[in-house]
């Protein structure tokens, strides 16, 4: 009878903690990983532990999830402003004596060698959220120039590393922000038309632009081959253009029900580059087809619009803005990469959430992840 009530006693200690995470949310998850492991299984059978090591990065990054789901958004919001500068501080440090690899100076050793730009990815959503709720009630025009300054500084120091990948997915991270504090449209409609006509100009005059011996001056000359790729691969068919055109060869072979498990011959020919990176998507086209990519295309909206119905019921400004700007960044990250591998954008080193192989970007998806169950269990306890 004692054993009973011990029991039935520490259920009731233990309950809490699991009190209040979002059901669907974790179920929509859960799918995706399974796809992942599926997927990775196949496209990495022959890359040693890839596959172990997947599945023990999705394990890791569960608990992150979980451990940040337990801090409340009170808390979260006093580590804002103390994260962003720490984040800025090693970005600085990272282009005066970082470490370069492959031409780019993306990391520093502090006795294990990370990458920052990655803290920037929740760190930036959190900083101008902050922002932004020390000023509910009484927005000006200068509040959101602050915010966009606060913005500049980081994507600007990732710009320079180079990382184009990492400054979309922060500069998506914090635009997401401001748009949803309410700036107005007369300030949002000037740069999209100015994106609109260099994007037409950019396709009328693409010869001369791309011309070997032009200089963009705005971006690094490979950032410049990408794009100049993106709109004409077969420029350099066994080169700069060879990924996109595989890409969409493995896509399109895939037909309406794939070729099947482990019967993709791009991929096991190893004519995917980068197969279990940032290309699994294709890898998983070609043998699920297009039945294949529905499901999994279904499962990102429904994660995304269930993230956003958790923003859309937050108790105050900062959760509100938090948790959207978080939601953003799974369609940030799940738009980019189907893009770019479908060939309808640039190739920017960007994985596809829960799917693509890689332990800092699964590390960071399980933060988003326990922001948005924080979020979600605040809102519950409030109700209650």
């Amino acid at each position: 009878m004692t054993r009973g009530l011990n029991n039935i006693s520490l259920l009731q200690r233990i309950a809490p903690v699991f009190r209040g995470f979002d059901v669907p949310l974790i179920v929509a998850v859960a799918l995706l990983a399974c796809v992942g492991l599926v997927a990775m299984y196949s496209s990495g059978y022959d890359h040693g532990t890839r596959f172990v090591d997947h599945a023990r990065n999705m394990m890791i990054a569960a608990t992150v999830m979980f451990v940040v789901a337990q801090i409340p958004p009170q808390r979260l919001m006093e580590l804002a402003v103390p994260l962003y500068t720490f984040g800025v501080v090693l970005l600085i440090a990272v282009a005066i004596f970082g470490i370069t690899k492959k031409g780019a100076r993306r990391w520093i050793n502090v006795g294990v060698v990370i990458q920052p730009s990655e803290i920037l990815k929740i760190a930036m959503p959190l900083m101008l959220a902050w922002w932004f709720q020390k000023r509910e009630g009484q927005l000006r025009p200068l509040d959101f120039l602050v915010a966009g300054l606060l913005l500049a500084v980081p994507v600007g120091l990732i710009m320079k590393q180079p990382d184009l990948g990492t400054a979309l997915l922060v500069l998506a991270a914090g635009i997401s922000v401001i748009f949803f504090a309410g700036i107005k449209w007369k300030w949002i409609l000037p740069p999209l038309l100015i994106g609109v006509v260099g994007i037409v100009l950019l396709v009328i005059y693409e010869p001369q632009l791309c011309a070997d011996d032009v200089n963009w001056r705005v971006l690094h000359e490979y950032q410049r081959q990408r794009v100049c790729t993106l709109l004409d691969p077969a420029r350099d068919p066994l080169g700069k253009g060879f990924h996109i055109i595989q890409g969409m060869i493995a896509i399109g072979s895939g037909g309406l029900l794939g070729k099947g498990f482990m019967q993709g011959t791009q991929t096991h020919l190893e004519f995917i580059p980068e197969r279990t990176t940032d290309f699994i998507f294709a890898a998983f086209s070609e043998e699920f087809g297009l039945l294949g990519n529905m499901l999994l295309i279904g499962c990102f909206i429904f994660l995304i619009l269930r993230a956003m119905l958790i923003a859309l019921e937050a108790p105050s400004l900062f959760t509100r803005l938090l948790a959207a700007s978080v939601t953003m960044i799974f369609f940030t990250y799940a738009f980019v990469n189907m893009g770019m591998v479908s060939g309808i954008l640039p190739v920017v080193g960007v994985p596809l959430p829960f799917v693509s192989y890689g332990g800092t970007a699964m590390v960071t998806l399980g933060m988003a992840l326990g922001i948005l169950m924080s979020v979600s269990k605040s809102k519950r306890l409030m109700q209650t």
